[in-house]
C-alpha cells in the first residue's frame, strides 16, 4: 500500500483483487472478508476484480489483505 494511505479505514472503501474469476472466487473472498472485526458489509465484483467493504468501526487494511490471502488471492497495494 502507498504510504500516504491510512492503515485503518471505517465507512466503505473499494479494493483491488487480483485472480478472481468466478462465482466461487466471490463467496471466498466475502466469507473470509465478512469474518473480519468490524467489517459490516462485503460487495464482491469479479468482474471488476473489485471488492467494496463497509466498516462500521475502525478496520486494518493489513487484516483485509491477509483475508484475501487465506481466501487464496491477492489485494493489489
Amino acid at each position: 500500500m502507498l504510504s500516504s494511505t491510512p492503515r485503518t479505514f471505517i465507512g466503505s472503501t473499494t479494493f483491488t483483487v487480483t485472480g478472481m474469476t468466478c462465482g466461487h472466487c466471490q463467496r471466498a473472498v466475502a466469507e473470509e472478508i465478512s469474518a473480519v472485526d468490524g467489517v459490516e458489509s462485503v460487495t464482491v465484483d469479479p468482474a471488476s476484480g473489485t471488492v467494496t467493504v463497509t466498516a462500521d468501526r475502525p478496520v486494518d487494511r493489513a487484516d483485509i489483505a491477509a483475508a484475501v490471502d487465506e481466501a487464496g488471492y491477492a489485494l493489489v497495494p
